[in-house]
């Protein structure tokens, strides 16, 4: 009579050999990995073939002017540490912090290097580090935060950098391949390249001060440090003093902003003969917010006047503020074009006065009352 188990269970050697099968399988497979880089050395040759180096060839024509116009321009550029005098507020001690990095570049035999002054702002003490390893303590000469431009000096008594190349801005053209030089994070003297994006940019101020007209836009990678550094076009000229970055991070994202070389050659030598740089002016006070408020009353476009200097050359034009007559208020007279460029408001006027020096002679087109006229005004210092 053949065997059943009482409780539906299958046999016992049916089980005992499927675990035997499964567990050879396992020490099978375990024995092939264990033993696989053995098997392959066994079948594979007993040395490997020597390597040798691919002959490269002659650098493209492109890639060798780049690396000619870095080596040449290399040692016109700095690099510039600042530091911030602290004072304890317990033991009144005074000792210096360090407070940023950024770069520069030669400008002339004299010893003076051109920054962004944001670079240098609130800073004590500067330090720049030519390209070969000299350190010099630099004393400033002049700034003009409206154009974040600075002028440091130091004192080279031998083996005196050159001077960077000065080129133009006003022949730019978007597309035009450039190079940028600086200390991007401390890392020393990094070379990037892009093309112009963009000319006649402008970026907003800090709270209280005038935005910065005329800039150049450019792709090629601008990053905190290398501020202040050369933008050169292909030919090695000077065209742009690298100033700012549009990024949420901090990091280059494409967009780059430089302060064209014909600002910077406005500038630069007014802050080296006296410090400060003075803005052409016509001689009249006008507000942002008020003009504004005027555009949306009257519908007009334009800057008007609201007060004229007294004894200035906009007094000796005929141009009139804002006045109170019998029939109440009346605005002053609205400019709307310099030289036949029309403005649309006050930050049009700043950056056309800023194309301009003390003593050019410009041409207003005047609107008073519903009537057009032409002035002739002579450009004074500003206050």
């Amino acid at each position: 009579m053949a065997y059943h188990d009482p409780y539906g269970h299958a046999a016992p050697d049916r089980f005992l050999r499927r675990w035997l099968v499964i567990t050879a399988c396992i020490a099978a497979l375990m024995l092939l990995w264990q033993f696989l880089p053995a098997i392959e050395a066994w079948f594979s040759p007993q040395q490997a073939a020597e390597r040798t180096v691919t002959p490269r060839g002659d650098l493209a024509a492109d890639e060798r002017a780049t690396i000619e116009l870095f080596e040449k321009s290399r040692d016109s550029v700095v690099y510039i540490s600042t530091t911030q005098l602290v004072r304890d507020v317990w033991t009144r001690n005074v000792f210096s912090v360090p407070r940023g990095t950024g770069s520069g570049f030669i400008w002339d035999d004299a010893g003076h290097v051109v920054t962004n002054f944001h670079v240098i702002q609130g800073a004590s003490q500067a330090t720049v580090k030519l390209a070969d390893g000299r350190d010099y303590q630099a004393a400033l000469v002049g700034a003009s935060p409206a154009h974040d431009i600075a002028v440091l000096k130091i004192g080279v008594g031998f083996k005196r950098p050159p001077a960077v190349p000065i080129g133009t801005s006003t022949d730019l053209k978007v597309g035009q391949k450039l190079f940028a030089i600086g200390n991007p994070f401390g890392l020393d003297w990094t070379l990037t390249t892009g093309i112009i994006s963009a000319l006649d940019r402008s970026l907003p101020g800090d709270a209280g001060s005038p935005s910065i007209e005329h800039l150049i836009q450019t792709d090629a990678a601008i990053n905190p440090g290398n501020s202040g550094g050369p933008l050169l076009d292909s030919a090695g000229r000077l065209i742009g003093i690298n100033t700012a970055i549009y990024s949420p991070s901090g990091a280059s994202a494409g967009i780059g902003f430089a302060v064209p070389v014909d600002t910077v050659m406005r500038v630069v030598p007014q802050l080296i003969k006296s410090g400060k740089y003075v803005r052409p002016a016509l001689g009249i006070e006008v507000d942002e917010q008020l003009n504004l408020r005027l555009q949306m009353i009257t519908g007009r476009r334009g800057v008007f006047v609201l007060l004229v200097q007294p004894g200035s050359a906009s007094q000796r034009a005929g141009l009139l503020g804002i006045r109170a007559t019998q029939e109440g208020i009346v605005p002053g007279d609205l400019i709307t074009a310099i030289d036949g460029k029309s403005i649309d408001g006050v930050t049009g006027l700043l950056a056309q006065m800023d194309d301009r020096r003390v003593g050019d002679i410009v041409v207003l087109s005047v609107e008073r009352e519903g009537k057009a006229r032409e002035v002739r005004v002579e450009l004074q210092p500003g206050t």
